[in-house]
């Protein structure tokens, strides 16, 4: 993930590429209930930046430099669009027309399978991008950009041609965790 861009425009056709890899991510009964609204250059992602503050505010340093991110993506998931698809003669018999039968909320994890699959697009373009929370209540930045009810914004994708004194996350000191504790054949080790 970048956390500092360079103030350079991003070419639409990037853009395009990036989005059109994330159009094609998988969705549960091809539903593909997501969205995603595109804001490019100052006087679009301006407003961004003032409507989900204090959040986006916190921090400098690192974390301040996302705001020259030249390109926003805001993901949008649409839980109305995967009740209403397996409500259709063939998926009824699967009985998820209420939101209370799905296991999981798809329309989450569609659109987050979307966003990570633009994220890598990106990176693949050369490009940097950071995917962050928007931290609070989004119906007001909804309301400003004329989002019509149903969506929910699962956070937001910075995106830019990556600037100098990037730094990368201290988090990374963590490490990965090893596969012995993630990976389990058969059934859980141990058990």
């Amino acid at each position: 993930m970048a956390r500092a861009f360079a103030d350079v425009a991003v070419p639409r056709e990037v853009v395009d590429a990036v989005l059109d890899a994330g159009l094609r991510a998988p969705s549960a009964g091809f539903s593909q209930g997501w969205a995603f609204v595109v804001l490019e250059g100052r006087e679009q992602t301006a407003p961004f930046w003032e409507l989900t503050a204090p959040i986006t505010s916190a921090g400098g340093g690192r974390w301040g430099r996302r705001k020259q991110a030249p390109v926003l993506i805001l993901p949008l998931a649409n839980r109305q669009a995967y009740v209403d698809r397996y409500a259709e003669p063939d998926k009824a018999a699967l009985g998820l027309d209420p939101v209370a039968a799905w296991q999981a909320p798809y329309w989450l994890v569609d659109t987050s399978f979307a966003t990570m699959t633009m994220l890598l697009a990106a990176t693949n373009a050369g490009l940097g991008a950071l995917f962050f929370a928007l931290g609070r209540d989004d119906r007001e930045l909804l309301a400003h950009l004329g989002v019509p009810g149903g969506y929910q914004a699962i956070g937001a994708i910075a995106l830019g041609w990556p600037g100098d004194g990037d730094v990368r996350s201290g988090s990374l000191a963590r490490g990965r965790r090893p596969r012995r504790e993630t990976v389990h054949y058969g059934r859980w080790a141990g058990a």
